[in-house]
């Protein structure tokens, strides 16, 4: 009976299937986090990342192929194509891989996830977007956070590689923020789907010619299923595979309520660091994730006001 039972609750409740769906994709999101850690310690960062966008890129051309949508982008979205695949993409996943080199999980997910509120402030200073009493409190309380987490009581300055660390997050953060208010204001012609496949390459290119320059051959890579297994979470799974999924599944609820389902990705990935990869969170660090995971929310709240979700706010599997 609970076997026949759960298929037909499934069936006549759409939304129940709908929030199944995006709490998987979620949870595949969150354990990107701990699986690229552990990719690390066996490949160079910027050729981990080269693989990562460039095996998801020829699973979403086969995927959009197979759908009939496989095209060149038009000349008018060619912007949010560099924008994205350069800015987004390769400057934020670049920096952010460089840096888990030398910082946990926990902290690079926090710092990470900061995008919100440069959102709020790059749209304060560039657009003249003066926050409400609302996202003034949200700035608050995150960037409160912030400073909490990154000062002398919760990170260690002394350890090499912990500005540079902090710093490349950081700046990844704001230029995943510049992406934002772009989408945004950008008119789009083709579908997020049809364009992922060829941002996605141009990050390939990007990250792999770097890898190239900095990193040395990929030749040098030392091979292990393994390391196989986590590119295949990493690329394939957690970033074509969710992509899909946020397409399809997140055009269906709210903005509103999509900001609050990727609220649970860097919870997720900090609490998967402690479980899998014996991070310890102090105290500190607990209070300045429950600030800026507050001052996220509230920006969040205040984002979704404008109604349903579109597909272009779905790009967050790319994190």
């Amino acid at each position: 009976m609970l076997t026949l039972a759960a298929p037909r609750f499934f069936h006549t409740h759409p939304m129940a299937r709908t929030g199944t769906v995006l709490s998987v994709m979620v949870l595949l999101w969150g354990l990107s986090w701990p699986a690229t850690q552990i990719a690390l310690m066996q490949i160079p960062p910027l050729w981990l990342a080269a693989f990562r966008f460039g095996s998801a890129a020829l699973c979403l051309f086969a995927f959009v192929a197979l759908k009939g949508g496989l095209k060149l982008p038009a000349r008018a979205d060619l912007p949010i194509v560099l924008s994205m695949g350069l800015l987004q993409m390769t400057t934020f996943t670049g920096l952010g891989m460089i840096a888990m080199t030398v910082t946990d999980t926990s902290h690079a997910v926090l710092l990470a996830y900061t995008t919100p509120l440069w959102t709020l402030l790059l749209g304060w200073a560039a657009f003249g977007q003066r926050p409400d009493r609302q996202q003034m409190l949200a700035l608050g309380l995150g960037l409160f956070g912030i400073a909490l987490v990154c000062s002398p009581l919760e990170t260690d300055w002394s350890q090499p590689g912990a500005f540079m660390g902090a710093g490349f997050l950081l700046v990844g953060a704001v230029a995943w923020s510049v992406v934002i208010l772009h989408v945004k204001r950008h008119r789009w012609q083709g579908s997020a789907l049809s364009l992922a496949p060829w941002q996605m390459a141009l990050a390939t290119l990007c990250l792999g010619g770097a890898a190239l320059m900095i990193e040395g051959p990929s030749s040098r890579i030392r091979w292990s299923g393994e390391l196989a297994a986590m590119l295949v979470l990493i690329g394939p799974v957690a970033t074509s595979l969710c992509f899909v999924l946020a397409a399809e599944y997140g055009r269906r609820i709210s903005a509103f309520a999509m900001s609050n389902f990727t609220l649970g990705v860097p919870l997720i990935g900090i609490a998967a660091s402690v479980l899998l990869l014996s991070n310890h969170l102090s105290g500190i660090f607990l209070a300045g994730l429950t600030m800026v995971f507050c001052g996220m929310a509230l920006a969040a709240r205040t984002a979704g006001r404008s109604g349903p979700s579109h597909p272009p706010v779905m790009d967050r599997c790319k994190s």
